[in-house]
């Protein structure tokens, strides 16, 4: 049987719409950030064990449930049927580039795009996705932009050093020479391989670009 400190996390998180910092937690429960860590685990590990359809994870500095991963085709079923309110290829870009780059300003974003970027990091700030978090110490002072925990929260991570490191989609120094290659006559065997099978690659999925949602 759970303890009755065990049942107090499940109650707190139950009713709670965005995860529960740990120190507030070890608040309510009167015990250390450490015990209720060692709670949380218990918990997981129990609802593993009975393969229930929900899960307890930690994200954006909190513990929260969520429905189990394995469950996750009838979820988006239930969620999106109907729906088209996926972001776009361009707001996906520039979100990247705000986390990445954070803090940064919309001039910042704009000049590594090469396109005017203010109505996709309006759609952005609208959906909680980013947020002004300071201005900027130079001439005109400009607002600088970062991302907010409900950012953290859609992606499942727990904190922004979670995310993938950038050189894992860098492609190494042999397919960037091959992409070259393929611009110019080069009789090399071994360059004329790797651009082939590059050109032969299939074409990006469709990642569901929404109309209106800016360029």
């Amino acid at each position: 049987m759970a303890s009755e400190a065990a049942r107090a996390v499940e109650a707190v998180l139950m009713v709670a719409d965005r995860p529960v910092e740990l120190h507030l937690l070890a608040q309510l429960l009167e015990v250390s950030t450490d015990r209720v860590d060692e709670l949380c685990a218990e918990l997981l590990a129990s609802y593993e064990a009975e393969e229930r359809g929900f899960t307890l994870v930690k994200v954006a500095g909190g513990y929260r449930f969520q429905s189990h991963p394995d469950l996750a085709a009838y979820v988006e079923r239930f969620v999106l049927e109907g729906q088209s309110s996926r972001l776009s290829a361009a707001a996906l870009e520039t979100l990247a580039i705000v986390a990445y780059k954070q803090p940064i300003s919309r001039a910042q974003v704009s000049a590594i795009r090469g396109v005017d970027v203010d109505g996709v990091m309006r759609t952005l700030q609208q959906r909680g996705y980013i947020d002004e978090t300071a201005r900027d110490a130079g001439p005109g002072q400009a607002i600088l932009f970062g991302t907010t925990e409900l950012f953290l929260e859609k992606l499942g991570l727990d904190s922004l050093d979670d995310l993938p490191t950038l050189g894992d989609f860098v492609p190494d120094a042999r397919v960037v020479e091959a992409l070259e290659a393929g611009r110019r006559p080069d009789t090399r065997p071994e360059v004329a391989e790797v651009v082939e099978a590059t050109t032969d690659d299939p074409p990006p999925a469709d990642l569901g670009v929404v109309p209106g949602d800016g360029a």
